[in-house]
């Protein structure tokens, strides 16, 4: 319940972590206070009904109150000479006013109430900023590494970009680093939410935090512990997790109006009060309209809820950027899929090779291998991971989006896509490959058409069942790819997508976004690389596989830091989730407000119970923004088995 500054959209600095953040329930200065203030109340309540003189029951009760205000009135008095008026402002002048009608018990427990809630939101947020720095726990104590040929133990901190280290089975590797020695099976499930061992070997990068499983790896350093992939993930959400959505945004702008409102609305009262000859009574009352309409609840309501539900989202795999990400999210009602990496596995394979007459399989291989051998596109490597030889191919240049031309011992030789390159006899051969859902390319030599080679990127084996469970929560399922469309539309129909954009350059993509966009809200969910265009045109752009690309981390809104697609429909139910929580609390608050108002107003309610009530109604709503955090893997995995509908209310 920070103070909210008059007319500006400032809420509580849930983004900030204070210099000494509490580890526990008691050890929240407010609470401890608010305990002894507390304790002395309830001494002169008890003394008071055996008759205690005042002389005994008023020190206890003012020492309540300096206890419980000390809480909050410091800081409130710091914010007010910088012209920030809030909640604390209403409450510490509700507590001089009852003071100075001599109401020093209802005072007291004015301050009392407000200084448990406030340490009620404090503790609510240090526990979901400490879930979430609780990852930080994953990188080891210690770790081994080899310096002058000698093995020695250092902190993680005391590594040093090129040093090698040792990392045993069943140890967690300390920082990223490069496989040099070694084969594995690493355990990343506490990075990207995937319970399914890694292969990985030399040349593999490796990230801090990861568990090695079978065999011993010598791993060289690639990043220093302060700037690793597990450090940077969490000082990306620490600093995200403050920025504001729509619904935080409305939150505060209600706070900042309302607070300066019920000032003036207050002094009118107590005007009314003098003119009709009553100016204690509508004195009274001023100042229990003044509790009654403060925004306690809806200047925490949005932001715990943020706080909390980025830090689960966090633990099982997603990056999420802050409210704002986090609430368009939540209304998304279009998906729009990339292909590549995306609903494939991006690692393409030959399926089939066709050659006229007079040339064999391996001819054709060869002589695509050899124009290939210094590609490094995906075709590439599929077309040289199925060819044992290569032709000695030389002065070879590329023509962007058509192929490569070449030489073979004086022969012009040419690879490319049908249209550059006439399929000739092989036309029918060309068209039963692209039905099958792959990419063909054509082989040419001196003129003549020599053969073609049949390339394929298989789906994900959990992409169809993942698009169904879309569909039927009402999800708008669209693929967008630039292969040709008749690959497009064989691979979208074995996933269940109906919804086909292809033979798309990135600036295509982008445009298809802006129309699909203008009907109703729509996600783009590519590599954050490739799809850059298209990731920044949507409304929330959602990079996949991006533990340890810094490209996908800093500029998607979302980040599914592993390669399942199972994240996708848990992080939106998870985003939905939480906006409905964020509405629940916001309707809340003003709903209390707009009871308690007129109740105040016509002395229905004295001060002590529309505190009470405030008080009450945060506990709930803080209690309700903190259930968005409650995202633990075991019921997410029951969830994906189940594989239930999502709630599209």
């Amino acid at each position: 319940m920070s103070d909210v500054g008059g007319g500006a959209e400032e809420g509580p600095d849930v983004g900030e972590a204070g210099e000494q953040e509490a580890e526990g329930f008691w050890h929240v200065r407010e609470i401890r206070a608010a305990a002894v203030s507390g304790v002395l109340l309830l001494t002169a309540w008890i003394a008071s009904l055996t008759g205690a003189p005042i002389w005994l029951t008023f020190p206890l009760e003012a020492s309540a109150l300096l206890i419980s205000a000390w809480t909050f009135v410091p800081t409130t008095l710091k914010r007010l000479a910088k012209g920030r008026i809030g909640v604390g402002t209403l409450m510490t002048i509700a507590a001089v006013g009852a003071v100075a009608l001599g109401q020093v018990e209802e005072a007291a427990l004015l301050s009392f109430l407000y200084a448990i809630s406030e340490g009620l939101e404090e503790y609510s947020l240090a526990k979901t900023r400490r879930g979430l720095r609780a990852l930080l726990d994953l990188v080891p104590a210690e770790a081994t590494v080899l310096r002058d040929g000698s093995e020695i133990t250092v902190a993680p901190a005391e590594l040093a970009l090129g040093d090698r280290m040792i990392v045993r089975p069943g140890e967690r590797l300390a920082t990223d680093g490069r496989i040099l020695t070694g084969r594995t099976s690493l355990d990343t499930s506490a990075l990207t939410g995937e319970s399914v061992p890694v292969e990985a070997g030399p040349g593999a990068e490796v990230y801090a935090g990861s568990i090695n499983g079978t065999g011993p790896l010598e791993v060289e350093v690639i990043s220093t512990a302060e700037n690793n992939s597990l450090s940077r993930i969490v000082h990306i959400v620490e600093v995200e997790q403050s920025r504001k959505g729509p619904g935080q945004r409305l939150a505060d702008t209600i706070a900042g109006r309302l607070v300066p409102g019920i000032l003036i609305v207050a002094g009118l009262i107590i005007v009314f009060g003098f003119i009709i000859g009553e100016p204690l009574l509508w004195f009274e009352r001023a100042l229990v309209v003044l509790v009654a309409a403060s925004p306690c609840a809806l200047a925490i309501s949005v932001p715990v809820t943020v706080v909390a539900s980025v830090g689960a989202a966090s633990r099982i795999g997603v990056l999420i950027k802050g409210g704002g990400a986090l609430e368009t999210l939540g209304k998304i009602r279009t998906i729009a899929l990339d292909k590549t990496g995306t609903l494939t596995r991006n690692k393409p394979v030959v399926i089939d090779v066709a050659v006229v007459q007079a040339t064999t399989r391996e001819q054709v291989l060869a002589a695509a291998a050899g124009l290939e051998a210094r590609s490094e596109h995906p075709l590439a490597r599929a077309i040289l991971a199925a060819s044992p030889d290569r032709a000695e191919v030389t002065d070879v240049n590329t023509f962007p989006g058509a192929g490569l031309e070449g030489v073979l011992e004086g022969r012009r030789l040419r690879l490319g896509r049908p249209g550059w390159i006439n399929p000739g006899p092989l036309s029918a051969d060309i068209d039963r490959m692209q039905r099958a859902g792959a990419t063909a390319v054509l082989v040419e030599e001196e003129g003549q058409v020599i053969g073609a080679i049949a390339v394929r990127d298989e789906l994900r084996p959990e992409a169809h069942d993942v698009i169904a469970r879309l569909t039927r929560s009402g999800y708008t399922v669209a693929m967008l790819t630039g292969d040709n469309t008749i690959t497009a539309k064989a691979l979208a129909a074995d996933a269940g997508i109906t919804v086909v954009h292809a033979d798309l350059r990135p600036e295509d993509k982008a445009e298809i976004i802006r129309t699909l966009k203008a009907r109703q809200p729509t996600a783009m969910v590519g590599d954050g690389v490739n799809d850059a265009p298209a990731l920044a045109t949507a409304d929330a752009g959602i990079a996949m596989g991006a533990m340890g690309t810094d490209v996908a981390i800093e500029t998607a809104d979302i980040a599914l830091m592993g390669e399942d697609l199972n994240h996708l429909p848990r992080v939106l139910e998870h985003a939905r989730r939480t906006r409905r929580i964020m509405l629940q609390n916001v309707g809340l608050s003003l709903l209390l407000i707009g009871l308690l108002v007129p109740l105040a107003l016509f002395g229905v309610l004295g001060l002590a119970s529309v505190v009470l009530a405030h008080e009450l109604a945060e506990i709930a709503v803080i209690a309700n923004g903190v259930r968005a955090g409650r995202l633990s893997r075991d019921s997410i995995r029951t969830a994906v088995q189940l594989a239930p509908a999502l709630d599209v209310a």
